[in-house]
């Protein structure tokens, strides 16, 4: 069968854009073979025990950044990993990973932390906190997507557990959020606010990660933002190896983030379809790094993959296309975990190539590292919890779906996604 990347290729060099028949059939032509998905189980229970070893046992908040050796002592938590960690809990439970009632209990830990000792500001949270006591760390915003990416984790608690406390505790958590705080005239939200300077200028007004913090904030009982909200926002088309996609930051993780717990596929608003856009985006983020052989011989074929990671000179939003950050030769495994559901046998194909490659280097106490250097014989000394976060669920819903059709049977979830409009799209022909 001609690879979907030749015919993008063939298309482009014609100077066409490749038909949506082309990318929307990808999921059903590229699947998950028995070995990919007894890959995939070893992968998510590797990386699941980040969630476990490194959330406190007090809190449950998660550490941002994981060492090989967990660490005792005062350590930065995320918001975002604490949410990408309260659905990982979800994911272990039901597969049997914990022993009975495990899950349960860490879970109620964690809501009633967040509920009643949690700082926080019109119901936003810090982005990063002391993971003993939530703490906010030196000067960091209040954070509306790391805030969302939290609510996503703690509306799957509420949806998975059959308990009465959580379901309550996850409700007062989601309502008290003041959406309407962050709203600006325009109609789009906030990045944050800080105490000492007020609002930050940066708004959510291009294509991003954002969605699943839009769509929270339509779909909510209280302070629900307008549906134009979701219209305001830009959606700027890029093309790149025959690829047309809409697209805003150059990192790949933008086109994942919202897909880890909404689910998209076969569904459209009056702009696009996001499922087939990510697949698209990650067609041409694969391109990219084939593009890259020349000058990095590490990426080929079969190795790819670089988004937002640790790099040797610390945390870097590193990527493309177009390029952008310091790239070095460096890949990030969560790049392509995090693509999952969109190419599932490309990518698994990929994640097991760098193992089988690159083994001293690419694997070690949570899973994948968090990026390393084929050549240099670089590895990243920390793990990120939201690059784990989304190759764990991506990885999950790739493989069962389980991420989405738990969190989607949320009312507020189902509201949010009518209120943006998305109704079925009609298959490709």
């Amino acid at each position: 069968m001609l690879s979907k990347l030749v015919l993008g290729a063939a298309v482009a060099a014609s100077g066409a854009i490749p038909v949506r028949l082309a990318n929307s059939t990808a999921p059903l032509l590229d699947r998950l073979t028995p070995a990919d998905d007894e890959f995939l189980e070893e992968l998510e229970r590797a990386t699941f025990n980040l969630f476990w070893e490194c959330a406190h046992p007090e809190t449950g908040l998660v550490l941002d950044r994981a060492m090989e050796t967990p660490r005792s002592q005062a350590a930065t938590a995320s918001i975002a990993a604490t949410g990408f960690g309260l659905s990982a809990l979800c994911i272990a439970d039901r597969r049997g990973w914990l022993t009975a009632g495990a899950a349960l209990h860490r879970a109620r830990v964690t809501l009633r932390f967040l509920r009643d000792q949690l700082p926080h500001t019109q119901g936003f949270y810090y982005h990063f906190v002391d993971w003993r006591n939530g703490r906010r760390i030196k000067q960091c915003e209040v954070s509306s997507i790391d805030t969302a990416i939290l609510l996503c984790g703690v509306l799957t608690c509420r949806s998975y557990f059959a308990d009465v406390e959580i379901k309550a505790l996850a409700e007062t958590i989601y309502d008290r959020v003041n959406w309407h705080w962050l709203l600006r005239p325009d109609g789009v939200l906030g990045h944050g606010w800080r105490p000492e300077s007020g609002f930050l200028r940066a708004h959510w007004d291009n294509y991003s990660e954002h969605m699943l913090l839009y769509l929270l904030a339509m779909g909510a009982r209280v302070h629900s933002i307008p549906t134009a909200s979701w219209h305001a926002w830009r959606r700027p088309w890029v093309q790149y190896g025959g690829w047309r996609y809409i697209a805003g930051d150059p990192a790949l993780f933008i086109h994942q983030y919202s897909h880890a717990w909404f689910d998209f596929r076969g569904q459209a608003d009056a702009h696009a379809d996001y499922f087939e856009n990510s697949i698209r985006a990650t067609y041409a983020h694969r391109q990219f790094c084939l593009d890259l052989a020349t000058e990095f011989p590490q990426y080929g074929e079969g190795l790819w993959g670089i988004t937002a990671s640790e790099a040797p000179e610390g945390y870097a939003v590193w990527g493309g296309p177009s390029r952008h950050g310091p790239i070095d030769g460096s890949l990030v495994p969560a790049a392509v975990g995090g693509s999952l559901p969109f190419l599932p046998g490309e990518c698994a194909r990929t994640l097991r190539l760098m193992r089988e490659r690159h083994p001293q280097l690419a694997w070690g106490r949570f899973g994948f590292v968090d990026a390393f250097n084929p050549r240099t014989k670089w590895v990243a000394p920390v793990s990120l919890g939201i690059n784990s976060g989304i190759t764990l669920l991506m990885a999950e819903n790739a493989r069962t779906g389980f991420v989405w059709d738990t969190f989607g049977r949320n009312p507020e979830v189902q509201s949010g996604m009518m209120s943006a409009g998305f109704r079925s799209s009609a298959p490709s022909v």
